[in-house]
């Protein structure tokens, strides 16, 4: 039996996964969860195979609830579910080893199916998470151009502009968890060490005019 969580911040999509799980008679869940901290104490306190997290949610996002979830428990599996098929959020799911990644469009066969394949061993990551994986593999040239997305690059131009997180986040019409996951990164990409070097980065660059 496959003791699984799912976790995520809206009581209705709560709900449909519960449904849409129940169907599979090797599949007990053992907990939902509306935070990532919710997370932890629930694994704190019981045996869990497997963790269906979403990736914005309050406090702890998922990227920073998989990677406490790695470290203190890693025989737990984690299946991210997610509407964002960016590669930025896709590179930071990888950096924190989760073990799935599909859309929260696709049907209930897809989750059971990746589901049972996580717990058998195997990592499952959607068709279209791997396209974008290979677009910009293609993309990169052979400079070592950075490549940001649009909605990086308006990020980085804010940023430039000595906007705090809180109010990117809200001219963005974006949660504050994905901003701090688009700055994450933007560090990573730019290979700057910290947020003051990306603010640097960003005037240095010409991203000092916000649209």
């Amino acid at each position: 039996m496959i003791r699984l969580i799912i976790a995520d911040d809206h009581e209705i999509v709560l709900d449909g996964l519960e449904l849409v799980i129940k169907n599979d008679p090797n599949i007990e869940i053992v907990g939902r969860a509306s935070s990532g901290q919710d997370v932890i104490s629930i694994v704190n306190l019981q045996k869990v195979d497997i963790v269906v997290l979403d990736i914005n949610m309050p406090g702890l996002d998922g990227i920073e609830t998989t990677k406490l979830l790695k470290k203190s428990y890693p025989h737990i599996k984690i299946l991210i579910l997610s509407m964002h098929e960016e590669i930025s959020f896709i590179r930071s799911i990888f950096n924190a080893e989760a073990n799935g990644y599909i859309l929260k469009n696709k049907g209930k066969e897809e989750l059971l199916t990746a589901i049972n394949s996580i717990y058998n061993g195997k990592n499952y990551f959607s068709e279209e998470v791997i396209e974008s994986v290979y677009a910009t593999l293609k993309s990169k040239d052979v400079a070592g151009e950075i490549k940001l997305t649009a909605k990086e690059k308006q990020v980085l131009t804010y940023i430039g502009n000595g906007y705090t997180g809180p109010e990117i986040a809200d001219m963005l019409n974006i949660a504050k968890t994905t901003f701090e996951t688009h700055k994450r990164n933007l560090i990573e990409k730019t290979g700057v060490r910290n947020s003051n070097t990306l603010i640097k980065f960003a005037i240095e660059n010409g991203y000092c005019n916000p649209t």
